[in-house]
């Protein structure tokens, strides 16, 4: 028989963050939820940071949205900069309804245990000793520009200038392909 999910529950649990300002805002990833959506909603975090700017800004994933969670939390970090960040991972029970397709009247309520994850970003400094604890990202020498430096990469490998390695040879193609009458291709080496 064929099942459909109608209803999926997770149990409510307390915050992993104890102690939180009240004007911290939580956004709850879902599986479905677009990324584009979600972070449109925490824009006030990029914002000046002044009186009515957020200062703090959890995102809370479960299930198949745990990576979701994450690549949203990557994102706030690259585009504001300079966030210290605060992961908790824990289980948590979910509770799932499925209906049958034979228009019978037969569910099945199915139980499992999830992991799920709650990342904390903060302007503001947070307790380095705290487990999940990553410091705000700093550039390393690799992108940092030096003083009087060209701010642009390198040019890449150009190869050396002269006739190309087969160019002299148009039957080196045939010869390739197996046809055309006995080519003896030149050595490299000189």
């Amino acid at each position: 028989k064929e099942h459909c999910k109608i209803l999926r529950t997770e149990e409510d649990s307390p915050s992993p963050f104890p102690g939180l300002a009240s004007g911290v805002l939580e956004m709850r990833v879902k599986e479905g939820s677009k990324i584009r959506n979600l972070m449109g909603g925490v824009g006030g975090v990029a914002g000046s940071g002044g009186a009515g700017g957020l200062r703090q800004v959890v995102f809370t994933g479960s299930g198949r949205a745990v990576t979701k969670t994450i690549t949203c939390a990557e994102i706030m970090k690259r585009k504001v900069g300079s966030l210290h960040q605060l992961t908790k991972l824990r289980y948590k029970g979910v509770k799932e309804v499925w209906e049958s397709h034979d228009g019978g009247a037969s569910e099945m309520t199915v139980h499992r245990t999830v992991p799920s994850i709650s990342i904390l970003l903060s302007k503001d400094p947070l307790d380095p000793r705290e487990p999940g604890y990553q410091p705000p990202e700093t550039l390393s020498a690799l992108w940092e520009e030096r003083e009087g430096a060209d701010p642009q990469p390198p040019a890449a490998f150009k190869r050396p200038a002269g006739p190309p390695a087969f160019g002299g040879y148009p039957d080196c193609k045939r010869a390739c392909l197996g046809e055309g009458g006995g080519v003896v291709l030149p050595s490299l080496s000189g």
